[in-house]
Order: structure tokens, then C-alpha cells, then sequence
């Protein structure tokens, strides 16, 4: 049986998956999640029925680099005994990065200062057979420039309800856009942005639009007219959730390296 504590910890872990086989990351009840997946994985390592936190709830078919997970434990295990461990007891698509243990207090959520994704796009009129589930492939050459100037548009506090739908949120829809650009490595485009938080659906919506701006659809006056709209909805279409990944989610502390 493994050693526990007298009194709970707090865990942190960075968790890399690729989400082709889930249902996104939340528990769901009869669906295959990444949330499913590791507690069954910590229930086996430490013999403790445990419900997580995520950082961020990514949906079905979306990839992650540095997704947080944290959860409360009285097993005295070290950090890389958990890497280690849960590593043993999870599928090949997903895998710990790095573990700690944090203040009890720490609100994983609410805490978070920022959240980095990255959008790949294929812009080849050829499939690839390693960017399957992994890139969105688009046969028409883009614009990558005239994507990047759009992009510009997102950078600081405003009403995004243009890229969200009505049914998707009751609460408030604005947002702080820190970052965003479009660049281009060899056949793929990719789409960056950092935000504090993001609304469903947003980033794909986001790129659906800009891609609009790539083809030479959209211009650029109108991708900031759409913004300006706040009109729930009317940004789109929504790219596929397999071009999208977590890239990190950023606090006040380094929580991407491991302590003892």
C-alpha cells in the first residue's frame, strides 16, 4: 500500500494529450475523457478515488502541450514518483510533464494569469499523412500577412460575443487578448494567441475567420467589423477541433518545472 500522510497536499501536474480519442477533457458519464483517464490512473497509483481540476476544459478532439490538473492527496509519494507512476498507468496519448505540490489554497482556475493555443493549419492542396487529426488542411493558398494584420485587430479588452454562440454563455463575454499572430513554418500555418480566458469556441471561430482573410474572402476592415458587432455567432466558420492545442497556461509561479 502506498505510505500516505496524515493530511491532505495539493498536486500540481502538466499534462500533454492528444485528444483524437476523447471527448474533450471533462468527465462525461458513458464517453471516453482525458479527466477519466487520470483519475482511473492516480486511483491506481495511490488507491485514492480523487476527482481533478482542470486549468482548462479543452473540447472533443483538442490536443494539449500544457494542460494543469490538480487535485488533493494523502499519498506521501514524491513528485517524480507521481510523473512516473501515472506515466505507467495512463494510454500513450496522454502523458505527465511535470508534477509539485502547491499550497492547498491554490486556486488552479482563478489563479491562472494567461492561457497560450496554437492553431496548425495545413495549407497544402496534398494530405499529409502525419498531420491526420493533428493540422486542419486548407488547399488554398493563404495570406498569411493579411491573417497576421487581422490578428492585430484581437490584441486587448473587448467584447468578443461575435465569436461565441448565445446558448454558450450567460456571463460576461469580454476578454483580454495579450498576444496573436499568424506565421507560417514550411506547409503550416499557425494561429498563436494568449488571452486570460477564452470563450467557447472562440479560437476556432477565430481562426474560421481569419482564414476568411487568408483565401482573400474577408477583409480586413470587415474582420474588425465583426469584432465591433458583438453579435453572438457571427464569426465562423468554426475550424475543426483538431487543429487546436493548449499550449500553456501561465501563473505567478513556474509550475512547468519539478520541485522535490
Amino acid at each position: 500500500m502506498v505510505e500516505q500522510h496524515s493530511t491532505t497536499r495539493m498536486i500540481i501536474c502538466v499534462v500533454e494529450y492528444e485528444g483524437t480519442r476523447y471527448h474533450g477533457f471533462q468527465l462525461q458519464a458513458q464517453e471516453p475523457t482525458i479527466q477519466r483517464e487520470l483519475e482511473q490512473a492516480i486511483e491506481k497509483l495511490t488507491g485514492e478515488q480523487i476527482r481533478i481540476i482542470g486549468a482548462s476544459r479543452t473540447d472533443a478532439g483538442v490536443h494539449a502541450n500544457g494542460q494543469v490538473i490538480g487535485f488533493k492527496t494523502r499519498s506521501a509519494l514524491k513528485n517524480s514518483n507521481f510523473i512516473d507512476g501515472l506515466n505507467y498507468h495512463l494510454p500513450q496519448d496522454i502523458a505527465i510533464k511535470a508534477a509539485r505540490q502547491i499550497d492547498s489554497n491554490f486556486r488552479l482556475r482563478k489563479e491562472a494569469k494567461n492561457r497560450e493555443y496554437r492553431y496548425r493549419v495545413l495549407n497544402s492542396p496534398q494530405r499529409s499523412a502525419l498531420q491526420v487529426n493533428r493540422a486542419y488542411q486548407v488547399a488554398t493558398p493563404l495570406d498569411i500577412d493579411a491573417m497576421h494584420e487581422a490578428s492585430q485587430e484581437l490584441i486587448g479588452k473587448a467584447d468578443f460575443a461575435s465569436f461565441t454562440q448565445a446558448d454558450n454563455y450567460s456571463e460576461s463575454t469580454v476578454r483580454t487578448v495579450y498576444e496573436a499572430k499568424a506565421s507560417k513554418e514550411g506547409e503550416l500555418v499557425l494561429f498563436d494567441i494568449k488571452a486570460d480566458s477564452f470563450l467557447k469556441q472562440q479560437i476556432r471561430r477565430t481562426v474560421g475567420t481569419l482564414l476568411r482573410v487568408g483565401t482573400g474572402e474577408l477583409k480586413i476592415e470587415a474582420f474588425r467589423g465583426i469584432i465591433n458587432a458583438k453579435k453572438y455567432g457571427l464569426a465562423g466558420p468554426t475550424a475543426p477541433p483538431y487543429g487546436l492545442y493548449l499550449m500553456k497556461i501561465n501563473y505567478d509561479i513556474d509550475i512547468y518545472g519539478e520541485e522535490e
